[in-house]
């Protein structure tokens, strides 16, 4: 009679082989392939006009996924229950081609053409490297991506030949940009500069910038005081030339221009000029004013109608309490409102084309009490009945 842990040995006796049978491995191969004609077609088309960058990222992104099925089954459980047999298959486990094969089925989403083709022209490669090269060469991009494939090129260096970016491969574009096709088989190697460096090296200051420190291999530049389209330094005494929006004083330094204080005002009769660091804005003047010279009403240069001048600030008039009434007509009385007034029929009375009459009075029954007797009568019990 079989123990139980005999019976698990001999179920995952499989995983002490280095190999899978050969049928196996064409089964296992076939489920990592995807579909008949039309799919091998549009291998044939993708071949042709692949793109070099973006096999090197496909591949970094393999690689990437292959990392991650390493660490998903670097301390998978058989759950056999005996530490001693754990211990034995997992170590014959760990460098199988079982393990192998379940990583590499986790390296590509289905709907992942590109991804699916590349492990599938490539599967020789990673038994090879899992079995014969893990060991001397553990940097599986650098010696699946750079040295095997070559889709890649090591960081800092571009194009078939993986040629140094400008400015060498340990600071491509100088540190100051981007080198197309860093790391890649392709692109053309010319710089891409960061904001404030131009040139073909990036070594040189642009507009606005200065140069703070720099020799063969190395440049540092610094944004210009605002007040400055060139400059030699950081202030505004610094600056070689003024922005617009700026003028040079006396002593040479860029200082703004009050546009605001001009003659007339660069605004619209209803708006105001707030004057800004080279520039001004227009802003609409409060509705109690007409004309403004700020924000609110203490700042009109005279008030809207229907609002007057308290002690320098623009206040509604009541009209509804002037002297001579502003609502004349029969029946009528005064509503004040911001800026104006209405008129309204007075309580009592409602308006009938354009005149205000009187309404019509609810008659009086004579049963009415004992109705109402009636209805109180009627509430009560139904409130009773609510609370039971």
């Amino acid at each position: 009679m079989q123990t139980g842990y005999e019976h698990e040995e001999e179920k995952q006796g499989e995983l002490g082989k280095t190999s899978l049978p050969r049928h196996d491995r064409a089964e296992v191969a076939l489920r990592m392939r995807t579909g008949g004609p039309a799919v091998r077609e549009m291998r044939k088309v993708f071949t042709n006009t692949k793109d070099v960058k973006a096999l090197c990222s496909t591949c970094a992104r393999i690689v990437e996924n292959f990392s991650k099925g390493f660490e998903r089954t670097a301390n998978k459980n058989f759950g056999g229950g005996n530490t001693a047999w754990e211990e034995r298959k997992l170590s014959k486990y760990e460098t199988s081609e079982i393990r192998l094969m379940e990583i590499v089925e986790g390296l590509c989403d289905s709907s992942s053409f590109e991804c699916n083709h590349m492990v599938e022209e490539h599967e020789e490669h990673f038994e090879t490297w899992w079995f014969k090269r893990k060991t001397k060469h553990p940097d599986l991009h650098k010696w699946f991506c750079i040295e095997t494939i070559k889709v890649c090129c090591p960081k800092g260096m571009f194009g078939p030949d993986c040629n140094s970016c400008v400015g060498g491969a340990e600071r491509p574009c100088h540190g100051n940009g981007r080198c197309d096709g860093d790391g890649t088989r392709g692109g053309n190697g010319k710089c891409s500069c960061d904001s404030g460096y131009e040139g073909e090296f990036c070594l040189d200051c642009s507009e606005r910038y200065f140069s703070e420190e720099r020799n063969d291999t190395f440049s540092l530049c610094k944004e210009c005081h605002p007040s400055c389209t060139k400059c030699s330094g950081a202030t505004a005494e610094d600056c070689e030339e003024c922005r617009e929006g700026w003028e040079e004083d006396q002593e040479g330094t860029c200082i703004d221009i009050n546009e605001c204080s001009n003659d007339p005002s660069p605004c619209k009769d209803e708006e105001y000029c707030l004057n800004t660091d080279g520039s001004y804005t227009c802003n609409v003047c409060d509705r109690r004013c007409s004309g403004c010279k700020g924000q609110g009403p203490g700042n009109c240069l005279a008030c809207s109608e229907g609002y007057k001048d308290e002690e320098g600030t623009c206040t509604d008039v009541n009209e509804c309490e002037l002297p001579d009434a502003v609502c004349t007509d029969e029946h009528q009385e005064c509503v004040n409102t911001k800026g104006s007034y209405r008129c309204r029929c007075a309580s009592g009375f409602q308006e009938q084309d354009g005149v205000c009459v009187q309404q019509p009075q609810p008659e009086e029954s004579q049963e009415g009490p004992a109705s109402d007797a009636e209805d109180s009568e009627t509430a009560s019990r139904v409130t009773e009945h609510d609370d039971l």
